[in-house]
């Protein structure tokens, strides 16, 4: 049976009850989890966190978009896409996706088509928060 997890949230993101399954069609079950990560401007200063908006309602139609292309290529069992908006700290988790197929060859490929595809076209916009109080949007290719 497919299902589908799709979802914005302002709450941290668990992996642990999305990724398990107990379909017995899947062989694979591939994840991409994307975090905040630590870096320095040229000038020294610190990264402490990614602030995230999005046009919600048109978000989650562009993601759910997404998913219905992605099955359209590959035999999708069962697929997450999870964004966090709002404050992410260095570390956490700001996207996670998961994809359940029979194979690993098509897990692998669908959720890295997934991730890049979203990053290009949802309108979730990702702005840089330094430790001198420095903020600045970050244009995404």
């Amino acid at each position: 049976m497919q299902s589908d997890n799709i979802d914005l949230s302002f709450e941290p993101i668990s992996v642990d009850p999305l990724v398990n399954s107990s379909d017995s069609h899947v062989g694979a079950v591939c994840t991409f989890l994307g975090t905040t990560r630590a870096e320095k401007r040229a000038d020294g200063v610190a990264l402490i966190a990614l602030d995230y908006e999005a046009y919600e309602q048109m978000a989650l139609e562009q993601l759910h978009d997404l998913a219905r292309r992605a099955r359209e290529r590959w035999p999708i069992e069962a697929l997450t896409m999870l964004h966090r908006v709002g404050r992410v700290k260095v570390g956490e988790p700001s996207v996670l996706i998961a994809v359940s197929t029979p194979h690993r060859a098509e897990a692998f490929e669908a959720c890295r088509w997934l991730i890049d595809t979203l990053k290009k076209e949802v309108t979730i916009w990702k702005k840089d928060v330094w430790d001198d109080g420095a903020t600045g949007w970050v244009d995404v290719v």
